[in-house]
């Protein structure tokens, strides 16, 4: 079933949910009621790794923005902290390919990956969490998805507009074109990672991919914790 938050139902479900959520549903987004309006991801400018062993598991923390080179940083990290027992995310996303490659590089090492409490994963964050075999999100953590876009650069937009109708319509053939390939790709990353394929359909593609006026603002999306389960996006 898709899902839209336009009416006054869902937004009482939405803050409903989030009343159960724990300490991370303080203060709610009004633009995106399914989500606080601060979500505890970790936002250094490049992903960083650390060993945590705290808890008496060896888990490795990736914390910040999924920058161009933290597939590598990741891989090296693996290597000079191993054995990794669990990889604890905390990320308000980034670089979408990046995501993908250091969500097979985790898969490939068979780590399990969690969301910690007060900690949370977004947009190609998601990538990394659905590549551990083993996925978990604790309660407090959040576990965020959006429309994936290639229209969010607004000053190069009306650059090609300004040019005229040529270019803007060639503008806009690029991006359903590559819109098209990162569904695709989108599909096939699922469909490896043993998550349900309804998490775009019912989910991701039913988001705004820009705040738009009105009503609905929303653009992204905190899962409950029954939709984790629905969709296998957890599976411990």
């Amino acid at each position: 079933m898709a899902i839209r938050w336009r009416h006054s139902a869902g937004r009482l479900a939405a803050l409903a949910a989030l009343a159960l959520a724990g300490p991370a549903a303080a203060g709610i987004d009004p633009a995106n009621p399914t989500c606080p309006d601060n979500p505890g991801w970790a936002t250094f400018p490049q992903m960083r790794f650390t060993l945590d062993a705290s808890r008496g598991t060896r888990a490795l923390r990736a914390e910040g923005v999924i920058d161009d080179g933290a597939a590598t940083r990741l891989a090296a990290a693996l290597t000079s902290n191993a054995p990794v027992e669990e990889i604890w995310l905390s990320s308000p996303g980034g670089n979408a390919a990046i995501g993908n490659e250091a969500g097979r590089l985790i898969r490939k090492a068979m780590i399990p990956t969690r969301v910690p409490s007060g900690a949370a994963c977004f947009s190609a964050c998601n990538f990394l969490f659905m590549g551990g075999p083993i996925r978990s999100v604790d309660n407090g953590g959040l576990f965020i998805v959006h429309m994936f876009t290639h229209t969010a650069n607004r000053a190069l937009i009306d650059v090609e507009v300004s040019k005229g109708a040529n270019a803007t319509v060639g503008l806009i053939g690029e991006i359903e074109q590559s819109s098209a390939i990162l569904a695709t790709e989108d599909n096939d990353f699922l469909i490896r990672m043993g998550v349900s394929r309804k998490l775009l359909s019912d989910v991701m593609y039913q988001q705004k991919a820009v705040e738009t006026e009105g009503e609905d603002r929303s653009t992204r999306r905190c899962l409950t914790t029954e939709e984790l389960k629905r969709y296998n996006v957890v599976n411990l």
